[in-house]
């Protein structure tokens, strides 16, 4: 078993210290807020415990010839025979997208079924998967 860290470049760090700065933001601006009124943190925690599950729970892994992705509650596996190609450096904007970051891969499988993925390392996994499938087209 291998694991692939997620690239965590992008709009997911904006969203991050933006979640985190907008309580403090708050509070500088109004001290009395969160003490005559701690309901007010309701709306701000359920979205900051969404970011931060997927910003720490994304990743990638290749266990029993499968490529396995988890990015908060995405979570799937693909038979690596069962990949036909991968795209090299580019961006799905729809579909599937277990990712926090642009130019990643964007595998396809079966006869129509493709999910986009951003690991730290792009060649990393390519050349894994390649061991495991060298009948795996590559394109960039």
């Amino acid at each position: 078993m291998k694991v692939y860290k997620a690239n965590r470049k992008g709009f997911i760090n904006y969203l991050v210290i933006g979640s985190v700065l907008l309580p403090i933001a708050i509070f500088f601006l109004d001290k009395n807020t969160f003490t005559e009124k701690p309901f007010i943190l309701l709306p701000l925690l359920s979205p900051l415990v969404l970011i931060f599950w997927i910003y720490f729970d994304t990743f990638y892994k290749i266990e029993n010839k499968e490529l396995m992705y988890r990015s908060g509650f995405i979570r799937g596996k693909i038979e690596i025979s069962n990949i036909n190609e991968i795209v090299k450096g580019k961006t799905k904007w729809s579909g599937i997208k277990p990712a926090l970051a642009r130019k990643g891969l964007i595998i396809k499988f079966n006869k129509y079924d493709e999910v986009y993925i951003a690991p730290k390392n792009n060649e990393e996994l390519i050349s894994d998967l390649m061991k495991l499938n060298p009948e795996i087209k590559i394109t960039e």
